[in-house]
């Protein structure tokens, strides 16, 4: 009896162990995707003054001033960890474009506001990987442990799901963007 009451005990200790444990790695996941969302806003907040400081040089690129616009609007929006990497892979080939716009005009180049605006932006984009690599790594062991032995049984138990990894897309990160001055 007092044999079965030691296993039960153990049994018992073990499960409260492995359901903290999950616990823990969800809110730490749930923390890092608020620190990518912090630095996407961030990142969409200067996106207005840089179209409208390049708007001020290349007027005739009314069409990216507008793509720019239209995508920055969409990553504002509420989405999935997957939706929000696609969104912000077109978000980033926009600014691309935009810098190789700038690329074009010396005196935009040597404007006190756009050099600013684009040392910050790239203060952001440096912020949001590593914020990305946080979450990524903290989803990468919670979906570790959720689908290990014998955590996965508590996980299923009590209803934990794997989380998504928030990527902007190799694609998008590596390919050169098309401009058609």
């Amino acid at each position: 009896m007092i044999t079965l009451l030691v296993v039960l005990l153990v049994i018992a200790i073990a499960i409260i162990l492995i359901y903290n444990q999950l616990i823990r790695l969800r809110n730490l996941a749930d923390e890092g995707w608020s620190g990518i969302d912090v630095q996407l806003k961030r990142r969409a907040d200067l996106v207005p003054n840089l179209v409208n400081t390049v708007k001020a040089y290349a007027a005739h690129e009314k069409s990216l001033f507008e793509e720019v616009t239209r995508i920055r609007s969409e990553a504002l929006r509420p989405h999935t960890v997957e939706e929000q990497g696609e969104t912000e892979a077109a978000l980033t080939q926009s600014l691309r474009k935009l810098m190789i716009v700038a690329e074009a005009y010396p005196e935009l180049k040597a404007n006190t506001n756009f050099l600013e605006l684009q040392k910050e932006l790239s203060a952001v984009e440096n912020t949001l990987q590593k914020a990305r690599r946080y979450y990524n790594g903290t989803v990468r062991e919670l979906n570790t442990k959720i689908e290990t032995f014998p955590s996965n049984i508590i996980a299923r138990l009590f209803s934990f799901s794997k989380k998504a990894f928030f990527s902007l897309g190799s694609e998008a990160e590596g390919s050169v963007p098309q401009i058609n001055l």
